[in-house]
C-alpha cells in the first residue's frame, strides 16, 4: 500500500480505536447505579472506582511517553489495546467490590496510551495539515461518549453491565490485531519538510538530554500551565452541569438527555473546525495555531456567562447559546497537540505531550472536588462559571504570551531539523554508488 494511502488506512484505524476506547472508558457513568446495586455501595465508595483511573492513568503518561520515543509506537499501541480489552474483562468478572476497584483501576494504564498514537500521526502527516487530523481523531472523544451512553442505556438493562463490559473489552483485543499487523510504524521525523526527502538513516530515539532541553523552550512551558487549568472547565461541565440542569434549571430527565446530545453532537463539530483554523492560519504566521486557542477560550468563557445567565424558563434561547458555546470551546484541543509538536524533535514528542497530559490529569483531580465545594457553599451555577470563567481568562494570558514566544521556538526546531537535514545527506553522498560498488568488486 502506497505510503499516503496508508497513512490514511492509520488514520481510519487509530479512530475506530480512540472511539470505542472512549465508549468504554466513558460508559462506567451510565452504569454506575447498576454497578452500586450489585456490590451494594455508596456514592462515596464508588467515587474510588473513579479517582482510581485518573489516578493510575496520571502516573502511566510518563512511563508511555518515554516507551514511544524508544521503541515502536505500533507495538505499543497494540499492547495498549490489548491491555484496555483484558482490564475490561478482568472487571466484567470481578466477584467483589475490592477487586473491581483493582481491576477497574488497571484500566488506567491504557487511558494514557495517547501520546503515542499523535506522535506517530505526526510522522505521517506535515506541520501544515496535523491540526485537522488531530481535530478529526478528537472528534471520538464526545461521539466515543454518546455511543457509551447508548450501549449503557439500551444493552445495559437487557444483558447486564457485565456483559457490556465484555462487548468493550473484546473490540479492544481485536483492535490490538489490527494495529499490530495492520499500521505500519514511520521513520521519527520522517514528515518534516527539511526531511521529507531524504532517506533517513539516523536512528533517532529517545535522549534525556534533548527531553531536559525542552525545559528551555518558554512557549512550552506556558502551554504545560494552561493545560492544568485548561482541564478545570471541562471536568466540572462533565461532573457536574447533568445535576445543574435537573436541580437548578427544573430540566426533566428527557429534557436533559435532549439537550445534553444536541450540544455534544455541536461540540464534536468543534474538534476539526479548530483543527482546520489552526492549519490555516498556522500557514500564514507561526502564531496562528495558539491565536486560534486564545480566540476560542475567551469566547467560550463569554458564551457560557450568557448561557447560564439565560432564565431558566427560557430553554430555547439557552440552547442556541450552550451549542454555540460548544462550537468554540473544543477549538484549542488539536491545536495545543499540534503547537506541542511543532516545537520539540521527533524523538521527544510522545514524551512532551505526556507530561502535557500528565499536568492536565492533576487539573482534572483537583477540579470536580472544588466546584463541589463552591456549590455547597453557594451553586452550581456560580461553581461552573466561578471557575470555568477564571480558568479561561488565565489560559487567555498563558495561550497569549506562548503566541508570542512560539516563533522563536519554531525557528530554533526548524534550524536543528535542516541541520539533521544536512547531516543526513553528508552519510549519503559518502556512500559509494552502485556502479562504484560493481567496480571494486
Amino acid at each position: 500500500m502506497p505510503q499516503h494511502r496508508h497513512r490514511w488506512f492509520a488514520v481510519a484505524v487509530f479512530f475506530f480505536f480512540m472511539l470505542l476506547h472512549q465508549a468504554d472508558k466513558l460508559l462506567i457513568g451510565p452504569l454506575t447505579t447498576p454497578i452500586m446495586e450489585t456490590f451494594g455501595i455508596n456514592e462515596a465508595q464508588m467515587g474510588f472506582v473513579f479517582s482510581g483511573a485518573i489516578l493510575i492513568g496520571a502516573i502511566f503518561y510518563p512511563l508511555w511517553g518515554y516507551l514511544y520515543d524508544r521503541y515502536s509506537r505500533v507495538k505499543l499501541l497494540s499492547l495498549a489495546s490489548l491491555l484496555w480489552g483484558a482490564s475490561t474483562w478482568l472487571s466484567a468478572i470481578a466477584p467483589t467490590f475490592p477487586t473491581f476497584i483493582i481491576t477497574r483501576a488497571s484500566t488506567g494504564i491504557d487511558d494514557s496510551s495517547y501520546p503515542g498514537l499523535y506522535s506517530l500521526i505526526a510522522d505521517y502527516f506535515p506541520p501544515k495539515s496535523r491540526g485537522k487530523i488531530y481535530g478529526l481523531l478528537q472528534v471520538t472523544q464526545p461521539v466515543g461518549y454518546l455511543v457509551g451512553m447508548i450501549l449503557a442505556l439500551v444493552l445495559g438493562g437487557l444483558i447486564g453491565w457485565r456483559s457490556v463490559f465484555y462487548i468493550t473489552g473484546t473490540l479492544g483485543v481485536i483492535l490490538a490485531g489490527f494495529i499490530f499487523f495492520g499500521v505500519k510504524d514511520a521513520a521519527r521525523g520522517g514528515s518534516e519538510p527539511e526531511l521529507a526527502e531524504i532517506d533517513l538513516t539516523g536512528l533517532y530515539r529517545f535522549d534525556w538530554k534533548i527531553a531536559r532541553g525542552m525545559l528551555r523552550k518558554r512557549s512550552l512551558l506556558l502551554l504545560f500551565g494552561q493545560g492544568f487549568f485548561g482541564v478545570f472547565p471541562w471536568q466540572v461541565i462533565t461532573f457536574w452541569f447533568f445535576r445543574y440542569l435537573e436541580t437548578e434549571r427544573g430540566y426533566t430527565s428527557d429534557e436533559v438527555l435532549v439537550t445534553m446530545v444536541i450540544a455534544v453532537l455541536v461540540l464534536a463539530a468543534g474538534y476539526p473546525i479548530g483543527g482546520a483554523l489552526g492549519d490555516f492560519f498556522f500557514r500564514r504566521t507561526p502564531r496562528g495555531r495558539l491565536l486560534v486557542c486564545a480566540a476560542g477560550v475567551i469566547v467560550g468563557a463569554v458564551l457560557m456567562y450568557a448561557a447560564l445567565h439565560v432564565p431558566p424558563e427560557n430553554k430555547t434561547l439557552f440552547l442556541v447559546l450552550l451549542c454555540l458555546d460548544a462550537v468554540f470551546i473544543p477549538l484549542s484541543s488539536a491545536n495545543i497537540i499540534a503547537s506541542v509538536y511543532d516545537i520539540t524533535l521527533p524523538e521527544v514528542r510522545s514524551t512532551a505531550y505526556s507530561v502535557q497530559s500528565f499536568i492536565e490529569q492533576i487539573g482534572s483531580a483537583v477540579a470536580p472536588t472544588l466546584a463541589g465545594l463552591i456549590a455547597v457553599n453557594s451553586s452550581l451555577q456560580d461553581a461552573i462559571l466561578k471557575i470555568s470563567i477564571s480558568t479561561w481568562i488565565i489560559c487567555f494570558v498563558l495561550l497569549a504570551g506562548a503566541a508570542y514566544l512560539v516563533p522563536g521556538d519554531i525557528h530554533i526546531l526548524r534550524q536543528q531539523l535542516k541541520e539533521r537535514a544536512e547531516k543526513e545527506q553528508a552519510v549519503l553522498a559518502e556512500k559509494p554508488r552502485p556502479e562504484e560498488t560493481a567496480v571494486y568488486a
